[in-house]
């Protein structure tokens, strides 16, 4: 493995831990707090959470797309 050199990353993903986050404080825990749960609560929030945040990035790119179409940088047809 070469480590001089930076790994790649998700360019999206402090925006989905964020949004994540934010569902889960929403239902009253967080990341740190999950463990205290039942196993399968913990599971169904987590699964809900990655649900909300996968929605949101949809939506996030999708008026990116739309605001470089407004700006003529991309075509929405395709």
């Amino acid at each position: 493995m070469d480590t001089d050199r930076t790994p790649m990353t998700d360019p999206d993903a402090l925006l989905e831990r964020s949004l994540i986050d934010e569902f889960l404080q929403a239902q009253g825990v967080s990341l740190g707090t999950l463990h205290t749960l039942p196993a399968a609560q913990a599971d169904a929030l987590l699964k809900d959470a990655s649900r909300y945040a996968s929605g949101r990035l949809m939506e996030v790119e999708s008026r990116a797309r739309f605001v470089a179409a407004i700006k003529g940088d991309v075509d929405l047809t395709d």
